[in-house]
Parts: C-alpha cells; structure tokens; sequence
C-alpha cells in the first residue's frame, strides 16, 4: 500500500517517442541521465533516473516558448484583446479557452503533447464521482462541499463568459464541440498538470496571482512529500533539477506543494497512504467550536454570552462561518485563530467585558504560546475540555471510526477495495488518526 502518489493516464498506443522528439523541436532539453516512460514507474508515463543523480543536477529545461498558455497559443491575439471580458473568479477562463481550441484543433502544434492524454476519461477526480459514492466515501473530509463549489462556479464560467465569447467567434469555436462536460475535463485537466509560477517577492501585495500554464515533461512528474525533485523559475526557460540523490533506475518526484490529502484528491485525484504524507492536515469547522461552546452552555444568558463572544470573534476577523482550524501532525497551523477563539469562549462575562474593552488585547505580560502538540496538552482545562469536544464533534462527522478504517487497510481487505475507495480510505485515515491524536493531548 506504502506506494507513491499517481496521477492516472488513459492506456493505449504508447505516444512517448512522437512527444519526446516534439520536446527536441520544441527546444526542450533532457538530459541524458533520464528517460521517460512507462515502465519502472509507479504506473502510467513517469520520468526515471537512467543513471545515478546527485542533488543539482539539471534533469530538464523547458524554454517558456514551449509553455502552453494564454500567451502562447495560438488564438492569443484574441484572447488579449477580450482579456476584460474573460475575468473571472477562479482566472482560469483565458487559459482553458485556450485548452478548448488547441485540444480540438488538428493543426495544434501542441498535438503531440497531448497525445499523451488521447482523452481525459482516466481523470478521476471527485467532481467525476457520483454525488451518491461521493457522500458516502468522503462525507466529514470537506471534499464534497469544495466539489460542490467547484460545480457551481464551472456552470457558472461557462453560462456567462464561455458559451458567450465562443458564440462571438463561431469561427474557432462550435458548442456543440466545445460542450460543458469537456470544459469540465480540462477544468480538472488544470487543476492536475498545470503550474502556476510564483509572484516575486516585491510583487506579491501588488499583484494577484500568476495565470496556470501547462509545462510539458514538468507535468508528468508524479508528486510525493519526501520528493526528490523540484522546479525552478528562469527568465528564460523552466528547470527541474534533483533535491535528493536518485539511484538509477528509481522514479523522479517532483513536489506540487505542502498538500494535506483532501487537497491532494480534490484537485489531483489521488491521497498518499499513511503515513507518507507529512504535510496531511485534519479540519475542525469553526461553527463546530461554537456549537460545542453552545453545548456546554447551562443557561439562557450563558448561551447569549457565546453568541456576543463569537460575534466579536467575527469582527476581530478570527473566525468565519466557513471557516476551519487546520491541525497538523506536530502543530495547529491555525494557531492564532483557534488560540483565540478557546481563550475567549471560554472567558466569563467579567473576562470577556475587559477584553472587548481593550478591542481584543490584552496585556503583554500575558505570555503565548505557540500550539505545538506539547503546547495543546498544557492548555487551560476550559479550553482542553471546548477542545476536546470540538474534536468529538468533528469525529461525529464522519460515517465510520477510525478502527473501521485500520481494519480497511489490512493487505487482504485492502486489495479488493476499488481505486476510489482506496484513495479515499487515505484521506479519511489520515485526518482521524490526526484527530484522534490531538484527543490524547488534551484528555
């Protein structure tokens, strides 16, 4: 079970030779210590070491004329000149469009690249899933209500700003061609393979975000915590060179970022099994505290004394109404907010009457601490107990408890589970058993 995280490809003809002698023309440079391919990886297309690599050495380099992006395609001209027009909350619209024609187009220079797609009927992710087997194997991740959003807000780009802008140019676009379900492959299509280039330091108060581009040969690196590669940004070109040593023959990972495995399914379609992924990380909705604090609450006036406290908490901008404390395995990651907001409901009507007054300070002689697991068990016992019943609370959430799932997870019981149930199994073990540690800490 202990196996790397893959994205999945569709079989088929294997396209690896046309695309790597499409990389050569296009200036991609691969080094001679790698090759890509199918076997000896994980499963699927991979990049492998073909000799022993130290740390920095240059496996490729892709030149930013190879980039396939809003600026690169080929209907880019367009696209500028209707670049306000295609604003949209996700900022995503320029370049799926683009995706939309080069993927449809049978003079794409891109063709190649694509090639190693052929369709996107091996995506997996749970936008795919049926609403019915995605509640019933991810109720209590949060991974239903983002795919929810998701939904929403692909009908909603494609309705108000695709269809629209594709009915204006009836000469690069057909609907019936470009439908909705094939803007909702390559919406997961972005969401698994594309990259998106970090902001400068000088630029980062003053820009939004860099737009996502497709980076071939980048994109078939598969992802791991302890990964042994990483991609690095140049004015010219895009480099991927080694982090760790890679013996010959081993499989080359590239990281796509600190990604607990709700995360990981939701936009790449698959989870680390325990306990690879050291970045996995468990939620505690912030209402779930609040109704916890409710809960405890013995009177009228006690439950209106929440009310006020939480409401103050909205305004100090510590909580939300959808809203999560993010836990770690060795830290709260949310520290500041979940610190808070226990200390203040938790205070009495005198406490929380001074501390309203001093607009959310308090004295500097008042010493914090930062909630490290050590940190949690030397809690204030009002806060422990809130704590523990938020916990409790979010446990409830679940359809299963965390016996049931270890007992998934033996070889024999595990083998006949399908995919899904497997990578969902890895998410929903992974946040209990975070759960269930920080239990321990504050019993």
């Amino acid at each position: 079970m202990a196996f790397p995280a893959k994205r999945r490809r569709a079989a088929g003809p294997d396209p690896t030779a046309a695309f790597v002698a499409w990389c050569a023309a296009a200036g991609v440079e691969l080094s001679r210590k790698v090759s890509i391919g199918r076997r000896g990886t994980v499963s699927g297309y991979g990049l492998l070491a073909a000799a022993d690599l130290e740390p920095g050495e240059l496996l490729f380099s892709v030149p930013r004329s190879a980039l396939l992006s809003q600026h690169t395609c080929s209907i880019r001209a367009l696209l500028h000149d209707a670049r306000e027009s295609l604003q949209s909350q996700s900022g995503w619209v320029p370049l799926l469009l683009a995706l939309l024609h080069e993927y449809t187009s049978s003079t794409s220079p891109w063709r190649p690249y694509f090639s190693l797609w052929q369709d996107f009927s091996s995506l997996d992710h749970p936008m795919f899933w049926p609403e019915e087997e995605r509640t019933r194997l991810l109720q209590g991740t949060g991974i239903p209500e983002a795919v929810d959003k998701d939904l929403a807000n692909i009908h909603q780009e494609y309705s108000s700003i695709i269809l629209p802008f594709m009915k204006s140019h009836p000469d690069v676009f057909d609907p019936e061609l470009h439908t909705l379900e094939l803007y909702k492959q390559l919406v997961a299509f972005v969401m698994a393979y594309s990259f998106q280039e970090p902001l400068e330091e000088e630029d980062e108060d003053e820009k939004g975000p860099n737009p996502p581009m497709m980076v071939p040969v980048a994109d078939i690196l598969n992802h791991v915590a302890n990964h042994n590669a990483s991609l690095e940004y140049a004015p010219k070109c895009l480099r991927m060179v080694t982090t760790q040593p890679v013996s010959k023959g081993q499989e080359i990972f590239n990281t796509y970022g600190q990604m607990a495995n709700w995360q990981l399914l939701h936009m790449y379609g698959f989870a680390e099994p325990y306990p690879g992924n050291t970045n996995d990380t468990a939620d505690i909705q912030m209402v779930t505290v609040r109704t916890a604090a409710l809960r405890r609450a013995k009177s009228d006036a006690q439950r209106q004394l929440v009310a006020e406290q939480w409401d103050f908490l909205c305004q100090l901008e510590m909580v939300g109404e959808e809203g999560a404390f993010v836990l770690g395995w060795d830290q709260v990651l949310t520290e500041e907010e979940l610190s808070t907001t226990l200390k203040v409901l938790c205070m009495s009507e005198e406490e929380f009457k001074e501390y309203k007054e001093q607009g959310g300070w308090e004295d500097d002689s008042e010493e914090e601490e930062n909630l490290s697991n050590a940190a949690l068990s030397r809690l204030r016992s009002p806060c422990k107990m809130l704590l523990r019943d938020s916990v409790l609370l979010t446990l409830e959430s679940y359809r299963s408890d965390l016996r049931a799932e270890h007992d998934l997870l033996s070889k024999e019981v595990y083998e006949k589970l399908s995919r899904r149930e497997q990578q969902a199994l890895h998410v929903r073990y992974g946040q209990k058993r975070i759960l269930h540690q920080l239990l321990e800490l504050v019993q």
